[in-house]
């Protein structure tokens, strides 16, 4: 975890203690607590965390900073599928065979992850690992055609089977991977957020990649926001001013590279098709918790802007803004027409 100090907006305090009897002595004393912006830094799930909060003090913000960092690795152990000792590679590795029992934190993840695809028909599937695991964006390396459809049939997120009661994952067939990228790290942010506000921080915002929730305000002022221009690492296409709201960002340059053939081949993946999703650069979602949010984005990528806006306006308090391929962008119906990108 690394500190980044922040200048605090007030000047340090000063006390002023008068002696009772004859002669009154004026002393001034600094203030040992003094109420500033904390800002602190990790990296985890395969992405930089981010936290700033108002605190009243170092020691509590630094024992709160350390709580909420530490859930995101927590989550890791859990839900990455990057690692072999990790909750769901166990899942991966038994659940074609016998029903696997599963956490809580998990079983929640999952119960959202059919949630979301059954409202989108399927265009959010976390069981694209199936062929997803066929790519390594690093080694710039991709399935043929027959690789993908050999593994294609395996894409089907009814062919996990939840078992509530009893708290246990079961896959209906064998090959069968599932992949929580698109959903793991909103899930975290609400983690880290409710430890936030159960040590009663008022204002303060959490990111994990694409991933943030917003507590308050900016002590009088709205966060303000920028949507990454998917072309511009260092530009933004719009600018929003929030409080209180969770914001999550599904692009098509956080994982890729350039093939022989001059295509973009990135991270999400069409689950009809096995290919990465054409037709949009990027998805932001606005809506109260970042579990939702993140699996909506992923969802409203796949889709597309016109499917993908007629789901969202359907959806009270959910808004979205989206970047097509031609660099147009669409909004949902509860927000004001933002400038189109340049």
């Amino acid at each position: 975890m690394r500190v980044i100090p922040v200048r605090p907006e007030s000047e340090t305090l000063r006390r002023s203690l008068v002696s009772i009897g004859v002669l009154a002595v004026l002393m001034l004393l600094p203030t040992l607590v003094q109420a500033q912006w904390y800002r602190y830094t990790d990296t985890a799930m395969t992405t930089s965390i981010d936290l700033e909060f108002w605190a009243e003090d170092r020691a509590f913000a630094e024992r709160t900073a350390n709580r909420v960092l530490s859930v995101f690795h927590q989550v890791d152990q859990q839900m990455s599928r990057y690692r072999e000792d990790s909750e769901l590679s166990r899942v991966n590795r038994e659940a074609a065979g016998h029903p696997v029992k599963v956490s809580s934190g998990l079983l929640r993840v999952l119960q959202k992850a059919r949630m979301v695809s059954d409202l989108s028909n399927g265009a959010f599937d976390i069981s694209f690992g199936s062929v997803g695991y066929l790519y390594d964006y690093r080694a710039k390396q991709q399935p043929t055609d027959e690789d993908i459809a050999s593994h294609l049939g395996q894409i089907n997120y009814r062919d996990i089977v939840l078992d509530e009661e009893n708290s246990s994952v079961a896959y209906r067939q064998q090959g069968l991977l599932v992949d929580l990228g698109g959903i793991a790290k909103g899930y975290a942010v609400d983690l880290g957020v409710g430890i936030l506000k159960k040590a009663g921080v008022r204002h303060a915002r959490l990111s994990a990649g694409g991933d943030m929730r917003l507590i308050g305000d900016r002590r009088g002022r709205p966060w303000v926001v920028g949507v990454r221009d998917p072309r511009t690492e260092d530009r933004n296409a719009v600018v929003l001013p929030l409080v209180d709201t969770a914001v999550s960002t599904s692009g098509d340059y956080e994982r890729f590279f350039i093939d022989e053939a001059g295509n973009r081949i990135h991270h999400i993946i069409a689950p009809g098709t096995g290919k990465p999703v054409r037709g949009v650069q990027s998805v932001t979602i606005l809506g109260e918790d970042a579990l939702t949010t993140d699996g909506l984005s992923t969802a409203v990528f796949v889709l597309g802007s016109e499917q993908g806006l007629e789901m969202i306006n359907r959806l009270p308090g959910i808004d979205a803004i989206i970047i097509d391929e031609h660099r147009r962008m669409h909004y949902s119906e509860g927000l004001q027409p933002p400038e189109s990108v340049n």
